[in-house]
């Protein structure tokens, strides 16, 4: 347990020093490569300001170890590698990992209730000015106190969540099942899987009430969540389903165990024999109609409806949702053991 300190203000000029302008990159200039590519970050206060992942070509990248924000978004953020940002983005350099993230959280402390947003925006100029209280030490910001406190809590965030894992292993029941090349695999119409679907309300930006409820879009990270709001009129919620990009990221598909508000740029897709598992199974198997649909050809209603993908089936020639189930399983399970063996190391 770390021991009290003092504190002081500071002007944010005067520890990180100015802050510089990032180049921006439009992101219709960009090719995603989610799998080998560079961080884009963008005016989204989501996923430590990534909006994709984007092929590495002779972009300006910004430096790793840095401190990026936006006019928009007012959300200061760690980037702990080399990336490259859209319009209207700023960074300060930074420092190691731990006294940087424990800095992101002062920084962040300080500009809540600001008013900073689409009105006013967080420009580097008024970041600068600002003013934020850092931990100190003869008159001076205590970095050690700063990166061990940081140290240490990740320490304990792990243990917990090791601890957490450990006792969902000991609840997943794991069984042999034969691989996917063996299995006899059968092309089923998207509307024979789910008898429920149901598209999102447009909601605009401006319009949406910051809250706890997922606001899915059709962004192929964090699950597809792009805001968390609190709307109760006009818009519809879902539960314990998949969603599938009809534009934007076109076929990407999540599944959501939790209560969220769906955007009019992805499909809920429901059915009563599907569990946790399955859905997830199901899911990667809809991701592959991202190969053939884009921005300029996107999934809309009556092309969902003629839509087809692969599952494997059982002796009675139906969908089997039994193994999808158990070969999910299998993979959960050898993932997390082998994330703990990495850990305990």
């Amino acid at each position: 347990m770390m021991i009290k300190t003092s504190w002081q203000e500071y002007k944010i000029c005067d520890v990180l020093n100015n802050s510089k302008n990032s180049k921006p990159y439009h992101f219709t200039n960009l090719i995603v490569d989610n799998d080998c590519g560079i961080p884009y970050v963008t005016r989204t206060s989501l996923n430590n300001g990534v909006n994709a992942f984007i092929k590495n070509a002779n972009y300006k990248t910004n430096p790793k170890n840095a401190i990026s924000f936006g006019a928009e978004n007012a959300q200061y953020f760690f980037q702990p590698y080399n990336y490259v940002t859209g319009n209207k983005m700023y960074y300060y350099d930074g420092f190691d990992d731990n006294t940087s993230l424990f800095i992101v959280g002062c920084l962040n402390k300080a500009i809540e209730g600001c008013g900073f947003g689409y009105g006013m925006g967080l420009t580097g100029t008024r970041s600068d000015s600002r003013k934020f209280m850092l931990p100190h030490k003869n008159n001076n910001p205590d970095f050690d106190y700063m990166k061990n406190y940081v140290a240490n809590y990740k320490k304990l965030k792990i243990n917990e969540y090791k601890s957490y894992i450990k006792k969902e292993l000991s609840e997943l029941e794991t069984k042999s099942v034969c691989c996917l090349k063996d299995k006899i695999w059968k092309e089923f119409f998207i509307t024979d899987i789910f008898p429920e679907m149901l598209r999102g309300k447009r909601l605009t930006k401006q319009n949406q009430i910051q809250g706890e409820h997922p606001y899915i879009s059709s962004s192929a990270l964090n699950n597809g969540v792009d805001n968390f709001i609190s709307n109760e009129k006009r818009v519809r919620k879902f539960y314990n389903c998949l969603t599938l990009a009809n534009s934007g990221s076109v076929g990407t598909a999540f599944f959501h165990p939790y209560e969220f508000i769906a955007s009019d740029h992805v499909t809920a897709l429901k059915s009563e024999k599907l569990n946790k598992y399955s859905y997830i199974f199901i899911a990667s198997m809809l991701n592959r109609l991202s190969e053939k649909y884009n921005f300029n050809r996107e999934i809309n209603d009556k092309r969902i409806k003629r839509e087809k993908i692969l599952l494997p089936v059982n002796d009675n020639n139906e969908p089997d949702y039994d193994y999808m189930e158990q070969y999910v399983k299998n993979i959960i399970y050898s993932k997390t053991n082998n994330y703990l063996n990495f850990k305990n190391k």
